[in-house]
């Protein structure tokens, strides 16, 4: 007998920062892997004040996010995949969480490290992603995917550095911490064209470059590497999947809005645009 039930949705399992506004943050990679077909799970790891103008405060959850994650462990099996971005936790607590991945051991992952938010309040500098680094990446497995800004602070360079040095000097440092490969994005270079690089031990990949769009938008590092989770769950492989949610974000570029008419554009869901 044929079985024509449909096929399992993947899970992917978000673990970041709270923006109510859904501009950014796990509200933002919930609609992005939902569009994919995946099914999104979430945990706070940092409760934000945040619309599309600013962020004015962020603070560590009230519930103990590792307890959540561990909660959670009976559906993450099969094809599942894991994000990690904005974290308020202190350093015990950031251990325990990864105690906790390294045992659920999650096929797929993805570390989008946030310094802070594009506007408004920072929470991190290079020293604390470095000390986030040496708990997480050991680990191994893990695709980090940092702006320049984000991989300059964390190789102690200058803010100048961000334009200067050179993608290898930027990169060196997250693999020597342990990361498999560093997905360097190239939003924040100068020039007319964007160019990110995939960088490992073994060498530097161009991506696909693509003229530099028009204006900001909020939640770009959110949506790129979300896609980039849900497109590894639908079958493809990491270079694919980078360049895969590169497109799709400019394909959605001049679809954004500004709820209320105020603030930072955010992206349209799909199934709004489709409406």
């Amino acid at each position: 007998m044929d079985d024509t039930r449909p096929s399992t949705p993947p899970v992917a399992l978000c673990l970041g920062g709270m923006d109510p506004s859904a501009g950014a943050g796990l509200l933002r990679d919930a609609l992005a892997l939902a569009e994919l077909g995946c099914q999104p799970m979430a945990v706070s790891l940092a409760e934000t004040l945040q619309n599309g103008l600013a962020c004015t405060r962020i603070e560590a959850p009230g519930l103990d996010p590792v307890q959540r994650v561990e909660t959670l462990a009976p559906h993450l099996a099969g094809r599942w995949g894991l994000k990690l971005s904005l974290c308020a936790l202190e350093a015990q607590d950031f251990r325990r969480l990864c105690a906790t991945l390294r045992h659920l051991a999650p096929p797929v992952r993805i570390w989008d490290p946030i310094l802070a938010p594009s506007a408004g309040v920072g929470l991190h500098d290079g020293g604390d992603l470095r000390r986030m680094a040496g708990d997480l990446l050991p680990m191994g497995g893990w695709v980090v995917s940092p702006n320049r800004g984000e991989a300059a602070a964390f190789a102690g360079l200058p803010p100048e550095a961000i334009h200067s040095a050179a993608p290898e000097v930027l990169a060196a440092p997250w693999l020597e911490a342990g990361a498999a490969a560093v997905w360097l994005k190239g939003g924040h270079a100068a020039g007319d064209q964007v160019q990110d690089l995939w960088l490992t031990t073994e060498g530097t990949r161009l991506l696909e470059s693509a003229p530099r769009l028009p204006g900001e938008r909020r939640g770009t590092g959110c949506l790129l590497s979300a896609t980039w989770l849900g497109l590894r769950l639908r079958g493809l492989t990491d270079l694919e999947a980078a360049q895969g949610a590169a497109r799709r974000l400019r394909d959605r570029w001049n679809r954004a809005f500004a709820p209320g008419g105020v603030g930072r554009p955010m992206f349209a869901p799909l199934a709004a645009e489709a409406r």
